[in-house]
């Protein structure tokens, strides 16, 4: 299959940028989206010119570190689906494809498709950790866990980070990924101690970083590849309301 790639360069967060055209020519439909960047990057190579630059690393949809637009639709067309899991089949031949960079003012343009996530790492490091001394992993059922909670915990936990909901959310906002960190720790009990001030730092840092304010559009959990539910958004207004009544 050939393909029209209009890809947007740029060489850093200071420097203008413009699409530019490519031709994708001779494209296995089992190719993933990535491996058909490949190609047209060696393609690139071989003619000396500048490969196109975007972030990835496992290629099995799990580390978060892939992700752009793809004819203004984070991850491309596919639900539940990273970039580097899409595969060329979901496309037909002679399409024509509009790749664009994750688009927020709290993701810089490090260069090309690749943009510089470390907001969501700070966001992290506000609160997102527990600091009691755990010792050795305790014997499985010593702590008890409600079947709810586990089950809760463990679907905002399934977060990759990967900042599709900043890119699609028209605010910019990251309550999806900051609520995703706060639940998947706050549900558990051994994130109670640290429950609000993990909350309260969380999400200053969030908009320290410059994110936009959630106003339940929706765009975030329906690009999610993760299938993180806005749930998420909800219990962390609460756990954050609740620590600010309550102080630390």
């Amino acid at each position: 299959m050939n393909l029209i790639l209009h890809v947007w360069r740029q060489k850093n967060a200071d420097a203008p940028g413009r699409m530019v055209r490519y031709e994708a020519r001779d494209i296995n439909p089992h190719m993933s989206f990535l491996e058909m960047l490949d190609v047209v990057n060696q393609g690139l190579i071989d003619k000396g010119e500048e490969p196109i630059a975007y972030d990835h690393d496992c290629h099995e949809g799990i580390c978060g570190m892939c992700g752009f637009m793809i004819n203004g639709v984070a991850h491309g067309p596919e639900r539940g689906t990273t970039v580097c899991q899409l595969h060329m089949r979901h496309f037909k031949d002679g399409d024509e494809l509009y790749l664009e960079p994750w688009r927020s003012r709290a993701f810089p343009v490090i260069k090309d498709l690749a943009v510089d996530r470390s907001a969501f790492d700070r966001i992290i490091a506000a609160g997102g950790y527990i600091s009691v001394r755990t010792g050795n992993a305790p014997e499985a059922g010593s702590i008890l866990v409600p079947k709810e909670k586990a089950e809760l915990s463990m679907d905002a936990a399934a977060c990759i980070g990967c900042g599709a909901c900043v890119a699609m959310c028209p605010n910019g906002s990251a309550a999806l990924f900051t609520g995703a960190k706060i639940s998947h720790l706050g549900l558990l009990p051994q994130g109670q101690p640290e429950r609000d001030r993990r909350a309260i730092a969380m999400v200053v840092q969030m908009t320290k970083e410059g994110f936009g304010h959630c106003t339940n559009v929706g765009e975030c959990e329906a690009v999610c590849p993760k299938r993180i539910k806005i749930e998420v958004i909800a219990r962390m207004h609460r756990d954050y309301l609740r620590a600010a009544l309550v102080g630390d």
